[in-house]
């Protein structure tokens, strides 16, 4: 199939901007304040001049070195090494075979007993790895740690550290950096308490290397890799009785880049929720089970009737009500107070987020932009949320079809 030139050029920029982003990352990572640690880059057989570019960027060799297969992968086609940075680094070209066969490539060339995975367009505090092995430090069975992801769209980052703060311009990005705060510094606190996080982000998580192979690694069925994981570990563990933990380190931070367009937005709430779902079926014998204690019984119950079920619930709520207007049975002043009331209640949880996380990693923010949050954490409660509800009612379209059709997301260059 010919393309067209319009569509030539939309790919090389998105190659360029690929490129652009993966050579920051690396920049960033070389910059960690830490003393002993490696970096492997598994290049997915890509088409465009990915290895190529890093190749060149940092003077790497090719190198023949055997690599273990704990867990099944496509076989490499080359590797190539160098040593002229503080800490060696790894590019690894292997057959495409998706985002968790990289993954599980990655786990496989990996030297130390713990490791991280992170998405290409995402960036590590300076010192967030210091953070995250604490809960390691502290306990001898933590299997996982997860750390806090934060909207750096508009973040002026150099060396890893914040030069300049401000809330994105982009008010759906903004809408998302209120969300991403509630969700890190309210709901995946509270799950830590009694162990029962079911899920650990893909921008930057960390994990025991033996219990996860234990595991089997990721599952190359699921576009959500990363919960799947966790739920796998908790299921492992328990099933066969092993003392373990699954921690979160609020402290350890990693900025990423947050969609910006609505489209694409979509794209990924869609695939989150679809995620969700195969994890959750795949898993299904863990709901209401007392086997598996607390996990089975909160955890898994709160993710069934508040993430997946979710949409359902609002939108039949929402075409409920108006129904009932239509046939004279609703009560508008009573339901408009009700919903004045959930608006509030959940503006203020948002906004409680948003300013303990300012205070608490000392970031000024401007008064300018304190208003913004204020008066976006309340459309973001009323309107951007039953969008998404409906959005994620129609993941399920052409499921059988396209399960592991990622979409492309438009990203840019990061202020670094």
């Amino acid at each position: 199939m010919r393309l067209k030139k319009k569509e030539v050029q939309v790919l090389k920029k998105y190659i360029i901007t690929v490129v652009s982003i993966i050579l920051v990352l690396l920049k960033s990572l070389l910059s960690l304040d830490y003393k002993l640690y490696e970096i492997v880059v598994v290049d997915d057989g890509s088409k465009d001049e990915t290895s190529r570019v890093l190749i060149d960027a940092y003077n790497m060799h090719p190198v023949r070195r055997p690599l273990h297969r704990s867990i099944a992968c496509q076989p490499e086609e080359f590797i190539y090494e160098s040593y002229e940075q503080k800490v060696p680094l790894t590019l690894i070209r292997k057959k495409n075979g998706g985002k968790a066969d990289a993954l599980n490539m990655g786990i496989n060339a990996a030297q130390y007993p713990y490791f991280i995975c992170m998405d290409a367009d995402s960036v590590l505090q300076y010192d967030s790895l210091k953070k995250i092995v604490i809960p390691v430090l502290e306990e001898d069975n933590v299997v996982a740690v997860g750390g806090t992801v934060r909207p750096c769209n508009d973040v002026t980052l150099k060396d890893g550290r914040v030069i300049k703060y401000r809330l994105p311009k982009n008010i759906l990005a903004c809408m998302q950096l209120l969300e991403y705060d509630r969700s890190f510094l309210a709901s995946r606190i509270l799950f830590d308490h009694f162990n029962g996080s079911l899920i650990i982000s893909g921008a930057f998580g960390m994990f025991k290397k033996e219990a996860v192979i234990a595991a089997g690694g990721y599952d190359h069925g699921t576009m959500g890799e990363d919960m799947e994981l966790v739920v796998k570990l908790h299921s492992y563990c328990l099933t066969n009785q092993i003392p373990y933990s699954i921690k979160y380190a609020t402290d350890a931070v990693c900025w990423t880049q947050v969609p910006e367009k609505l489209g694409d937005l979509k794209k990924q709430r869609k695939r989150w929720h679809l995620g969700l779902f195969q994890t959750m079926w795949k898993h299904k014998k863990m709901m209401a089970n007392p086997k598996f204690g607390a996990v089975g019984f909160i955890s898994y119950m709160y993710f069934l009737l508040y993430e997946l079920l979710s949409p359902f619930i609002e939108v039949f709520g929402v075409f409920t009500m108006v129904a009932a207007y239509c046939i004279d049975l609703l009560n508008l002043p009573f339901m408009l107070l009700f919903m004045l009331i959930y608006a509030s209640y959940n503006s203020i949880l948002t906004l409680t987020a948003f300013f303990s996380r300012i205070q608490t990693i000392d970031l000024t923010v401007t008064f300018k932009d304190c208003m913004k949050a204020i008066m976006l954490c309340f459309f973001e409660v009323t309107t951007l949320r039953f969008i998404m509800a409906f959005v994620r009612l129609t993941a399920f379209r052409g499921y059988k079809k396209k399960k592991l059709d990622w979409g492309r997301i438009e990203r840019k260059k990061m202020n670094i």
